[in-house]
């Protein structure tokens, strides 16, 4: 059973293009992390300054394990945070 996690990204206007530019950057970064399945990055388009952030991992462990790796650390240090707020969502794939 898959297990997803939905980071809830709330980012200004003014910043929009600059996480963009980020994951677009790093894509393909956390591809190689063992039991990862699946990433997309959401765009509002209407009604919302939320993005979401989808990842799909073949077990909570293996999630734990890249949130705890080195990688994850150096894709997420430095430089002024595009989003103003962030919250997570989790889900088992049933």
């Amino acid at each position: 059973m898959s297990y997803v996690v939905v980071n809830v990204l709330t980012v200004p206007v003014d910043q929009a293009e600059t996480l963009e530019q980020r994951f677009a950057a790093r894509v393909g970064s956390v591809d190689q992390a063992p039991g990862f399945e699946h990433f997309e990055l959401l765009r509002p388009i209407s009604g919302t300054d939320q993005y979401l952030v989808y990842t799909r991992w073949d077990s909570v462990e293996s999630y734990q394990a890249w949130r705890e790796s080195q990688e994850f650390a150096a894709g997420h240090g430095g430089g002024r945070p595009a989003a103003t707020g962030s919250s997570i969502w989790e889900f088992e794939v049933c």
